[in-house]
């Protein structure tokens, strides 16, 4: 079929939820997509920082195979060696005792808001007020839409299950201000991805950790799309040097299978037994056997290095562009978590780079998100700024 055919067969079948790009990938290949009419593309949106050691990452590939050809599903009433493999290397790679495993960040997110008000019920009295950040995204699915603090995903979807309140995101006093005798957690990111790449001044998250042990109560880190290297380390609160007490995971966990996956402490996670939670397909063997594939690549020597000058070199060139180009107002981030601030729509410079081969997001209608995989290169960087150059000079 042709790439119209096709998209006239979408839109005719499939629930129209996204508003999705005129082209068809049939091929990947590190930070390079190819369509279905063979135009190559560099990749700066990577499945929205999910694919980080970029499209068909040969050591993802094998493991896969090896696994599906050995043992694809069991329930989690056995015990199988990927998903054994795996929680014993993420926690010995943070501050985490245990792990529980499910399949996207939204699932994670809602573990995570049940393990905490199930904390609260047993360690605080009742508690369950969960404090949240304005601007912040947890996911789609109805408590995770909740905790998310934009109204915009709120809309149309009333009553929202009680329990949330939201308070200015990188604002110490007003945090302070918020906690309750109800409040059993702070749930926020490292950096506000789809927020607008805001990064937290530093001594932030500091602060949050203060708070919540001075008040006895939960520090939760969405890291579903900070986590595993984007931002140059393998988790985002690296680099404030604090840890929580719950953690969330996803996107780039398994380099495009779906995983996701909730770490916690021995003495939060004990909140958790048998019939307290549980996901049919969380730790399905094939998405293990790739996370484990992943994590082993990230941490081999000098990933996480090549992350982070690659993310130096792309604000570097980002910022160039705003001599030529008031219209920049910003370049923010960390790592390869990048956002351009533009005065103007983004959605149309999106479009212009995508008829041009190059693939960015748009978020807030006027911030470019730059995701890429975590393998791209200098050339890449070079050819993405070419292209905006020309893009913002219409």
């Amino acid at each position: 079929m042709t790439k119209d055919e096709l998209i006239a067969l979408s839109e005719k079948h499939i629930i129209g939820t996204y508003r999705r790009q005129p082209v068809v990938f049939v091929r990947g290949e590190g930070a390079h997509l190819w369509d279905i009419d063979g135009k190559e593309y560099i990749d700066f949106v990577a499945g929205i920082a999910v694919c980080s050691l970029g499209h068909s990452h040969p050591r993802v590939v094998e493991a896969i195979c090896r696994q599906a050809g050995t043992l694809t599903h069991v329930s989690n009433l056995y015990y199988t060696e990927p998903q054994i493999r795996l929680a014993r290397m993420l926690t010995e790679h943070s501050f985490a005792d245990r792990v529980f495993f499910c399949n996207s960040g939204a699932e994670a997110n809602e573990a995570a808001i049940k393990l905490a008000r199930k904390y609260g019920h047993d360690n605080l009295g009742g508690r369950y007020e969960i404090l949240t950040m304005k601007g912040s995204f947890h996911g789609r699915t109805l408590a995770a839409i909740t905790a998310t603090g934009q109204e915009k995903f709120h809309a149309g979807f009333a009553p929202l299950p009680d329990g949330f309140r939201y308070v200015p995101f990188n604002d110490v006093p007003a945090l302070e201000k918020a906690v309750s005798e109800k409040t059993c957690a702070v749930l926020l990111e490292p950096i506000q991805g789809e927020g607008g790449v805001r990064v937290p001044d530093e001594g932030y998250l500091k602060a949050v950790r203060e708070i919540c042990d001075r008040n006895g109560i939960l520090m939760i880190l969405d890291e579903v799309q900070t986590g595993m290297g984007r931002t140059g380390r393998l988790f985002g609160y690296e680099h404030d040097g604090v840890a929580p007490d719950i953690m969330t995971l996803a996107k780039a966990l398994a380099n495009g299978v779906p995983a996701g996956a909730l770490a916690a402490t021995e003495r939060v996670a004990a909140a958790f037994g048998p019939g307290t939670h549980a996901s049919t397909f969380g730790g399905n063997p094939l998405a293990m056997a790739a996370a484990v594939a992943t994590l082993e690549t990230i941490l081999a020597d000098g990933f996480l290095e090549n992350c982070a000058r690659m993310g130096e070199y792309l604000r570097e060139r980002l910022w160039s562009l705003r001599r030529n180009h008031p219209v920049i107002q910003d370049v923010r981030g960390r790592g390869l978590l990048v956002g351009l601030d533009l005065s103007v729509d983004g959605n149309p410079v999106v479009r212009a780079c995508l008829e041009r081969g190059v693939l960015v997001n748009c978020t807030f209608d006027h911030i470019l998100r730059m995701v890429p995989p975590l393998v791209v290169t200098r050339a890449d960087v070079d050819r993405l700024v070419q292209v905006l150059d020309e893009v913002l000079e219409r």
